[in-house]
């Protein structure tokens, strides 16, 4: 029994190092592409640009690997094509790019079968075992047949992608993206034949593209980590930044002058005051040229309010600060983080009296607004919401009934006091139509503050 076994093991091993190591090139009328399978890793397709440092990944495959597809180099006449978004163009690449994946799992179907064979006979001549023990090469042959047949081929519709690169300039690809329409006289630059040639094949004929719409940038919880504001700016790309409080630990002068480039990372930077603010911060931003919402309307410099609902583009945007704030009368005290439901109460009628009026709202405790959210979508609305939120420090998107929540994250991976605890830096890229508003997709965006790798997954909402 132990020989039979090791036979076994053998050949198992034998076809997961030919599965580790077996890759072939194929010829697309869009490019030359290289396949290959990276075992142990969470089941997906990978798409893979290495002259961009980019790629994007989507599920559909249940063995534990991830089948690699990594382009080696672009057609560009073929690639102008596509991107235009010529159907008949289109749907040839992806029937190649179906054909190419295709003939590869049948010849690593082939390869894995017969390495496992193979590295059978090899155990049963060191064990110089019987020659009948070689049927026992039949099993793991039969497995990894089964294996790449049935669990490493791609299923389902693959249309919830997840963006990815192991540098800082994920927002650049996501907005790559997004442009991937522009006229071919503009496709001269390497990244933008590469990203644009891909991009086209990530977003079917049969949906609406995103080209040209407004962008906004989310973003919360920053916590004093003034070294995630390039990547804000960056991601904003000079379109507005909405920020949903806990800029500061505790809002101090000293804070508030530390923080004092973060208004330059939007055009406009909109921020409502998280309970991690205070009072003295929000008045020194709006001096600086932010837009400081509050529940009483904006605040100016001076101290008094202006309207409640301001227009940021076309989008007209209200927001509600923390009843948590931190007050400089009072030493700047932490105030806590809980909500009471009178402040609930209270949220809601403010909430109430803005529908319709509003198409963007921004508050940073999620609890705060949960009730009045609650009661709006189970009696529904006419005109789409979007709530930004903050506080759990946890990316999150939810839309339902006309309301559309988006939580970033935390931009400053919980403060400088986490960058060691694996806390990565987020923020959210929310594109929207105009006239009338409407949501559309919500990217979030995961930055590594020790070696600058980020992904991106995209929510396409309801159009």
């Amino acid at each position: 029994m132990p020989r039979l076994l090791a036979v076994v093991v053998a050949g198992l091993m034998a076809g997961l190092l030919a599965l580790s190591l077996f890759n072939v090139e194929r010829e697309l009328s869009v490019g030359r592409v290289q396949l290959s399978v990276q075992p142990f890793h969470s089941g997906s397709l990978d798409v893979y640009v290495p002259v961009v440092d980019w790629g994007v990944r989507f599920p559909g495959v249940r063995l534990p690997a991830r089948l690699h597809v990594e382009v080696r180099a672009i057609d560009r006449v073929t690639a102008t094509t596509v991107a235009t978004g010529s159907p008949d163009a289109i749907a040839e690449v992806r029937h190649e790019a179906r054909d190419a994946i295709a003939s590869y799992l049948l010849l690593l179907v082939l390869v894995t079968a017969g390495a496992a064979v193979l590295g059978a006979a090899l155990m049963v001549l060191i064990l110089r075992a019987p020659v009948r023990t070689l049927a026992w090469a039949a099993p793991p042959a039969l497995a990894w047949a089964l294996a790449v047949a049935f669990l490493l081929a791609p299923r389902g519709d693959l249309d919830q992608p997840e963006y990815y690169a192991h540098g800082p300039d994920i927002p650049v690809a996501l907005k790559a993206i997004q442009d991937a329409t522009r006229s071919s006289t503009n496709l001269g630059e390497a990244v933008d034949e590469q990203l644009v040639g891909l991009a086209r094949l990530l977003e079917p004929g049969r949906r609406s593209t995103l080209a040209g719409l407004p962008r906004l940038t989310v973003a919360s919880d920053l916590h004093n980590n003034v070294l995630a504001l390039q990547a804000l700016a960056r991601a904003a790309d000079g379109g507005p930044v909405l920020f949903a409080g806990d800029l500061t630990d505790s809002g101090t002068p000293l804070e508030s002058a530390v923080l004092r480039d973060v208004v330059s990372t939007g055009d406009p930077f909109v921020v409502t005051s998280g309970n991690h603010d205070s009072d003295t911060l929000m008045r020194s931003l709006a001096a600086r040229g932010a837009i400081v919402l509050t529940q009483f309307g904006r605040l100016e410099p001076d101290g008094s309010y202006g309207e409640v609902v301001v227009k940021v583009g076309h989008l007209r945007v209200a927001g509600y600060s923390s009843p948590n704030e931190r007050r400089a009368a009072d030493g700047f005290r932490d105030r806590g983080a809980e909500v009471t439901t009178a402040q609930q109460a209270r949220f809601a009628a403010w909430l109430t009296g803005l529908i319709g009026k509003v198409d963007v709202v921004m508050v940073h405790e999620p609890a705060l607004a949960a009730p009045a959210l609650s009661s709006l979508r189970a009696r529904g609305t006419e005109t789409p919401l979007l709530v930004v939120e903050g506080h759990t420090h946890q990316q999150d998107v939810e839309a339902a009934e006309g309301v559309t929540t988006v939580n970033g994250g935390t931009l400053g991976a919980g403060g400088t006091g986490n960058l060691g605890e694996g806390q990565n830096l987020g923020l959210a890229v929310v594109t929207v139509r105009e006239n009338p508003f409407l949501p559309v997709a919500v990217d979030l965006v995961q930055i590594n503050p020790g070696d600058g790798s980020a992904t991106a997954s995209r929510a396409r909402l309801g159009d």
